[in-house]
């Protein structure tokens, strides 16, 4: 934003923050008195109309220093920061022009003079697509690069990364998303430095390997050449030729020897290796001896094929070959779980058709949207016996919605079928898995209602259904709030059809195309209209 704006960056958290001279300043009384961070901002950025950006205004602390969120009420307010006091200067300094940006995770947490002075911008989460391409340009790039891989040393396939969103990092941000890649390549580096040691220690034998074979074959017996003919020069010394043939193999030897063993600690790089394997086969390829021989008839001549021996010398070593080529690391669905364990979410979807008494749910979470089914069982029946027992560790605004949700579903089930008394006798058990997870809030109104109807018309609802909505005792449907989030875990769970209140439609038109993509989704004002929606003219009762 300051890039875009050309205006100078400045940036202090004010988590936990507990003393009110961090922003106001010191009184020059006090030893190591020091100004406010507003007067620090101004001397280093040097300008009079910086960015400054307030990191954590939702975690601010409260002590025996003073109350600095309510100091921070002169500093945000655009009617006061032009004669801002700070204690340590004591004149006046004109933040009018300052442009203060605050970031929370919590607008709850905010004192609510402190809010009033603020425009609320909420930032909804990544979905699945902005989190892959996110992944593809930056955090994969990144962590290659501190990891010192190529890019053609590994490839993590499309699938592996759609499965690492999905299964592991569900967070409306990207951190933990980059924690499990760096882990994945970390573990690729390491793999990568071991098969790289073996494919060294692997060429320097076999070299050394090559030279030992060199070694032997040298000393043995060379082959005789007889005296020349009539015609022909005869050679002075049989054994002038074996003598300079030893010599010249027992230098190559040496020069082996010494490329092999001159690198520090024993070791030697992967360049250094193949370096000492071409020295090695140009030397050979230099010391070649075509000595002349002697034909049947006993004339010199040299049309002859050079010495066998010298040959299978040199061809010995060139076979003595090593690939020290490091194979590709793919990382794919199959062995993903190697890099990272096991998954740590699993599929939420539990029935493809909810039975009688089940109905999916959408709910909003930290860790973004999630589907939850809200199940309706029978414990007794029996004449004046009507009553709901809650389980699921139930918040107090939902255990009351589902107290308003049995009283309009027994008025509902009143006006559909009369002459059934399932409400008035039945003791009814409300649960909502997971027993283990906290649960609050009012959206789940219309889900119970359908849940309890479910139960007592004994029908099963639509398949592929999905609703939220809070509802009043006259059953009107009230708006909810996380409509992204709760659209991505119903397209996560296969869910094609949704239910939203009417209130809704605005957030539902301003997401992207890609998020609505292939979703039936209908905006209803009264449950009358879920109603219609969730059991249709067609649906039959359970029998």
């Amino acid at each position: 934003m300051a890039r875009a704006l050309n205006r100078r960056f400045y940036r202090f958290s004010v988590g936990g923050l507990a003393d009110v001279a961090e922003i106001k300043g010191h009184r020059r009384t006090y030893v190591g008195a020091m100004p406010g961070k507003m007067v620090q901002c101004l001397k280093n950025v040097g300008t009079a109309n910086p960015l400054v950006l307030i990191d954590e205004i939702d975690k601010l602390g409260k002590g025996h220093a003073g109350d600095p969120a309510s100091a921070l009420l002169e500093l945000l307010d655009p009617e006061q920061n032009a004669n801002f006091l700070d204690h340590f200067l004591d004149v006046p300094i004109d933040l009018s022009k300052v442009l203060f940006v605050c970031t929370a995770n919590v607008v709850e947490m905010i004192p609510n003079p402190l809010l009033d002075r603020m425009e609320v911008i909420a930032l909804a989460g990544y979905i699945t697509d902005e989190k892959m391409h996110i992944a593809r340009d930056y955090l994969e790039k990144t962590t290659r690069e501190a990891c010192g891989i190529k890019s053609e040393q590994v490839e993590v396939t499309d699938a592996a990364l759609l499965a690492l969103i999905e299964n592991y990092c569900r967070e409306a941000g990207v951190r933990n998303l980059q924690k499990q890649i760096e882990k994945i390549y970390r573990k690729i580096a390491l793999q990568l430095v071991r098969q790289g040691v073996t494919n060294e220690q692997s060429l320097k034998v076999s070299l050394q390997q090559g030279a030992k074979q060199l070694r032997e074959k040298s000393t043995e017996e060379p082959t005789q050449i007889a005296d020349d003919g009539p015609g022909g020069k005869k050679l002075e010394d049989g054994n002038s030729h074996e003598r300079a043939t030893t010599t010249t193999l027992t230098e190559s030897e040496q020069a082996i020897e010494v490329s092999l063993h001159e690198q520090p600690n024993g070791t030697a790089t992967e360049e250094s290796e193949a370096t000492s394997h071409e020295h090695l086969v140009e030397q050979l390829e230099a010391d070649k001896v075509q000595p002349t021989l002697l034909s049947s008839d006993g004339i010199a001549t040299t049309d002859q094929p050079v010495d066998s021996k010298v040959n299978i010398k040199t061809s010995d070593v060139k076979d003595v070959k090593v690939d020290n080529v490091i194979e590709k690391v793919i990382v794919d669905v199959s062995n993903l779980a190697d890099f990272v364990g096991k998954p740590v979410f699993h599929a939420e979807r539990i029935y493809d058709q909810t039975p009688v008494g089940v109905v999916m749910g959408l709910a909003w979470t930290a860790m973004g949207g999630s589907t939850l089914y809200v199940e309706t069982a029978l414990v007794e029946q029996g004449e004046g016996k009507g009553a709901l027992l809650l389980t699921g560790q139930l918040g107090d605004v939902m255990k009351e919605s589902a107290q308003i949700a049995h009283t309009v579903a027994r008025a509902i089930l009143l006006q559909k079928e009369p002459d059934n008394p399932f409400f008035a006798d039945s003791k009814l058990h409300l649960h909502v898995p997971a027993g283990a997870t906290p649960k609050d809030g009012p959206s789940a109104g219309c889900t119970m209602i359908t849940s309890m109807l479910s139960l007592a018309m004994k029908k099963h609802v639509k398949k592929e259904l999905a609703m939220t909505g809070e509802v009043t005792l006259t059953g009107r449907i009230l708006p909810i709030g996380g409509v992204k989030e709760k659209i991505i875990a119903a397209r996560r769970s296969e869910v094609k059809t949704i239910i939203f209140p009417s209130a809704n439609r605005r957030d539902f038109d301003e997401l992207a195309g890609n998020v609505k993509e292939g979703l039936e989704v209908h905006f209803v004002d009264d449950y009358n209209q879920i109603f219609e929606l969730a059991f249709g003219s067609n649906s039959k009762p359970q029998i």
